[in-house]
């Protein structure tokens, strides 16, 4: 999973990044590791797979990753090229995701770029330079399908109808995620990679003192506006990030229980972005490796398991599996198999969040 960091200079943006990737660097749980100067790959916290390592003793601890791509340079603007707009905009074009931080704060001594403040104009700002930029892509769409129909096919007709579509969308100032669209759109839509089609993560940067009560009107309008397009919304404390990224890891959970926090923001990201995109874990164990996988919710066990190896699924006979739950109250595999715990399940099982497997195949 791929999540841009997007947003407006001195919003807390790169202050979130630097926090949650050094947090990563330093923990066990979480390994990071640089890949170029904005990119961090940090690993998904997950309890159960913490478990299961007690249980097998293994080998291989592998977790599932996630990658944060800090972009910068995106001021009013950016879609014409001012602060770099233009590349950076290009490397959030592959992202699954895109995290908006919003400066939910006032502050005399961090400068803000329009004055002070204020959420609904900050999150225009860079809806806006989105929209431009997808809509400069769907002219050049347009233009190109037109050429081909000029010769009387008329075999491209759907397609312009859906990029028009979206461009009237676009020249209305609105994202093109707000559009409903048919199977057959979508068809048309996969490799346009428009910005303002991707799921959207509001993250509201509070002060340091407002962490215990973090309902303040700035944040209300964050929730106000994320709830027009159906997009997901944590409250975090960027400053707040960036001190738990100084602290040795057993130090953490003592400084969040002082401050009366339940978890990181890094979690609350990551909880929200599998929430907004959909997505699940299903776990492998065993002695060699503890794993957990990445899918789509509603996958079936054979495209699962194609997740671990194309020959997984291309020769899928079964999936072998206990909740979670049930092999922790058991305490081993084989106790779960004597109380008839584990199941057998064939090529149309929709895989569950938690589900430990094991795949049977024959190539």
């Amino acid at each position: 999973m791929e999540i841009g960091i997007v947003g407006l200079p001195n919003v807390g943006k790169s202050t979130l990044f630097n926090a949650i990737t050094k947090a990563g660097a330093e923990s066990a749980n979480y390994p990071f590791c640089t890949i170029e100067p904005n990119v961090g790959i940090v690993s998904v916290p997950d309890k159960r797979l913490d478990e299961l390592a007690k249980m097998y003793d293994p080998e291989k601890y592998t977790p599932a990753v996630i990658k944060f791509v800090d972009i910068a340079g995106l001021v009013k603007g950016a879609s014409k090229g001012e602060g770099l707009g233009n590349k950076f905009l290009s490397n959030i074009r592959e992202v699954d995701a895109i995290c908006h931080v919003v400066r939910c704060f006032d502050d005399d001594d961090v400068v803000h770029v329009d004055g002070g403040a204020d959420p609904e104009r900050d999150i225009g700002v860079i809806d806006l330079e989105l929209i431009l930029s997808d809509m400069e892509i769907m002219e050049k769409r347009i233009e190109r399908t037109k050429k081909m129909m000029k010769g009387g096919d008329k075999s491209f007709q759907a397609e312009l109808d859906c990029y028009e579509k979206i461009y009237a969308c676009l020249e209305a100032e609105k994202p093109a995620r707000s559009l409903e669209f048919t199977d057959e759109e979508l068809e048309f839509t996969k490799d346009l990679q428009l910005i303002s089609m991707k799921p959207v993560l509001f993250c509201a940067n509070i002060a340091e003192d407002d962490i215990k009560n973090p309902d303040i009107p700035y944040v209300n309008k964050v929730r106000e506006i994320a709830a027009r397009t159906d997009s997901e919304v944590v409250v975090i404390s960027a400053k707040i990030e960036e001190e738990l990224g100084q602290l040795e890891p057993e130090d953490r959970q003592m400084f969040l229980d002082d401050l009366g926090i339940d978890s990181a923001g890094l979690d609350k990201m990551i909880q929200a972005s599998y929430k907004l995109l959909g997505l699940i874990s299903f776990l492998t164990a065993g002695p060699q490796e503890v794993r957990a996988w990445t899918i789509k919710n509603g996958t079936k066990a054979p495209q699962a398991a194609g997740k671990i190896h194309s020959d997984f699924e291309r020769g899928f006979i079964r999936a072998e599996i206990v909740a979670y739950d049930d092999l922790m109250s058991c305490g081993s595999m084989a106790a779960a198999k004597e109380k008839g715990l584990v199941r057998s399940e064939g090529k149309e099982y929709v895989m569950k969040d938690g589900d430990v497997t094991l795949f049977r195949f024959n190539v």
